[in-house]
């Protein structure tokens, strides 16, 4: 096996930003060049000075990096403040005015709530917990849908120094209670429901199932009323969000917490064991969720910034709850789906409520891309000037159809590759300053020492394959995993003695030093003694006209070691017969053109979707026991449609 993951996507075409935007960037070049040769002389310096520079201390660090006891890193260790004071109260004097949030429900009902509004829900909300008994340090698991009382819900736990836990609206409850259990919760906030492509999400129901067995630290369920459809409340651990805040006043004192104190648990699955619970900071978080946010978003006072992410994720902790807020912006926030009650819903929406950023998933992309170019002409899409993706690598198809139909070449797209742990963007274009290549997430941040090295840890030469690594620590890093140092170390650092970050990714640089990210290391595929990336597979596929979306997984084989494996949803209905066999005949020449024939799919299926999360994410853990035949055990509740499993199953 040869020792560096083999690169077999070629891109040439290059972008460079056009001068209109880069004469109106926060960052222009000779910003970027002043940062990046800060950070590099003076690392500490560097993040001591923006953290002075952007966030609202109640008592000054003096103190910038604790590496005593790496790699359990600490950061501005003697400096206090509250986070939601830091995205709210600053602003009121000069912009309590200000819509801070939009709402679209999933009905089209649009709320709007400035800041003054804002600030007063939130401290009404956190008087309540406070008078349920939430103390500083006390965890709370928030269950919500995608309304703006999860984020109010998140904020005052902030403002009162408790640890919120959001859990995905789509987990099932048996995945919530694990994570209930986990926290160590006191309290769980949910709703009666929530609403989503005209349907209900039973979410109170959930939550009583969660606690029907174990979960003996939650004393109280607070419960808001969204649908009005009769749930059951349990006596004396149940109560109605209105019932808990009525009589409570409008304003809540900041508890100041220490910048090391969690602000919030965020539990990532892992294919094996129980899922992790990673735990964030307060003043590091908050740092690099503003400058990311102002770096890479170029976000300015008269922009309406749309994060499509839900708030069960850590996009929509970043770029939803905290980030955008800290700096005085006005967000958009969606209940629904971006197909319902129609395939035009995401523009529509950046029509009506005049969209300027929009940042949402390739999955998401690829998805409309199926629609065709007629739908999003339809709407006045002239107020955006920056697209946004997450969550995977895009393939290059999808980039241009972003840029082109969307963008209609005039708005740049920054590519941001980052984790749940990393807490926010490591690497990204700056839009007035990167040349875009489409499928490459360009370079790391400033401040961000990220590299590609081999299984010895060792930088390898531009062109190859190997693993992502962070080689400095930077303050919105995952402090542990909750209760587990051991995993927190076994999982992010073990592997090269603790000297560098683990993201668990493969990339390469190319001879620019552009960096493109090739997959999950679990992802890559060991086919006749070469090392692929599941990625760039699946992009050469879905540059075929016939291919709306593709999963590329390995299967155990006794000849080559590893099987490729592609579930393929077509562009127009799922073929049949002598179609079928004709076209995976067409794509297999395809790719075998495109990349060469080692990297030829092996087995090709096909299915109206793939089995993907209510948040769009692919569930390639069900696609890979599809492919070896096995029976599929997981749970597999979260799931947007579970039929789609039964069509990848037929050969």
């Amino acid at each position: 096996m040869s020792e560096t993951i083999e690169s077999i996507l070629h891109e040439d075409r290059v972008f460079p930003p056009s001068p209109e935007f880069t004469a109106q960037a926060n960052i222009k070049p000779e910003d970027y060049e002043a940062l990046k040769r800060k950070a590099e002389a003076d690392h500490v310096g560097f993040w001591a000075d923006l953290a002075r520079e952007k966030i609202t201390w109640a008592k000054p660090f003096t103190q910038v990096l604790d590496d005593s006891n790496a790699p359990f890193f600490k950061w501005f260790t003697d400096g206090e403040l509250n986070v939601s004071y830091n995205c709210l109260d600053r602003h009121l004097d000069a912009k309590g005015d200000k819509t801070a949030i939009i709402f679209e429900s999933d009905d089209g009902k649009v709320t709007r709530y400035t800041y003054k509004e804002l600030t007063d829900e939130v401290s009404r909300f956190a008087n309540a917990l406070k008078n349920l008994g939430v103390k500083e340090g006390d965890r709370v698991v928030i269950y919500m849908p995608m309304i703006p009382q999860a984020v109010i819900a998140m904020q005052a736990c902030a403002r009162i120094g408790a640890i919120h836990s959001v859990v995905f609206g789509g987990f099932s409850a048996v995945a919530l209670r694990d994570r209930i259990d986990d926290a160590g919760a006191k309290i769980v906030i949910t709703a009666d429901g929530g609403r989503r492509g005209g349907k209900t999400v039973p979410l109170k129901a959930a939550v009583n199932e969660a606690l029907e067995e174990h979960c003996g630290c939650v004393e109280k369920v607070i419960v808001y009323e969204r649908t009005g459809e009769e749930v059951e409340m349990v006596a004396g651990r149940d109560i109605w969000w209105h019932e808990a805040e009525r009589g409570m006043p409008d304003y809540c004192e900041p508890v100041n917490v220490n910048a090391e104190h969690p602000l919030f648990l965020l539990y990532t699955s892992g294919s094996t064991g129980k899922p992790k619970g990673v735990q964030h900071s307060s003043g590091g978080y908050l740092l690099n969720a503003i400058v990311t946010n102002e770096w890479v978003f170029d976000l300015k006072d008269d922009d309406v910034f749309w994060c499509t992410a839900d708030v069960g994720w850590i996009t929509g902790h970043t770029y939803v709850a905290y980030g955008p807020l800290a700096l005085g912006k006005t967000i958009v926030m969606f209940e629904g789906v971006p197909t319902y009650p129609h395939a035009g819903r995401f523009w529509e929406m950046c029509q009506n409520h005049g969209v300027t950023v929009f940042y949402t998933a390739p999955t998401a992309i690829r998805a409309l891309m199926r629609f065709g170019d007629e739908i999003p002409s339809e709407y006045d899409l002239s107020k955006l000037r920056l697209l946004g993706t997450v969550g995977e690598p895009i393939n290059p198809e999808a980039w241009m159809w972003y840029y082109t139909v969307i963008g209609k070449e005039r708005c740049p797209i920054v590519d941001t590759w980052w984790q749940t742990e990393t807490g926010a963007h490591m690497i990204a274009p700056l839009p007035g300053v990167t040349p875009l290549k489409p499928g490459s997430c360009t370079f790391p941040l400033p401040g961000i020492d990220a590299a590609v090295v081999d299984e010895e840890g060792n930088e390898i030469p531009h062109g190859n394959g190997g693993y992502l690594v962070i080689r400095k620590p930077w303050p919105s890093m995952l402090r542990t995993v909750w209760g587990d140092d051991e995993r927190y170390v076994n999982t992010y650092w073990a592997q090269f003695n603790n000297r560098y970050y683990v993201a668990g990714d493969s990339a390469r640089r190319d001879e620019d030093g552009y960096f493109w990210i090739m997959g999950r290391v679990d992802d890559v595929l060991n086919v006749s003694g070469h090392r692929l990336g599941t990625m760039e597979i699946e992009s050469a596929l879905v540059a075929h006209e016939r291919v709306a979306e593709a999963a590329v997984v390995g299967r155990p084989d006794p000849v080559k070691g590893e099987a490729i494996v592609a579930f393929v949803v077509p562009r127009g209905d799922v073929p049949e017969g002598a179609e079928r066999e004709a076209l995976i005949k067409e794509l297999r020449e395809w790719v075998s053109k495109e990349i060469g024939p080692i990297a030829k799919p092996d087995d090709i299926r096909f299915g109206s979707n793939l089995p993907k999360t209510r948040s769009g994410k692919i569930m390639r853990r069900l696609l890979r026991a599809i492919a070896r035949g096995e029976e599929i055990t997981q749970d597999t509740s979260t799931l947007e449609n579970p039929q789609i499993l039964e069509q990848f199953m037929q050969k």
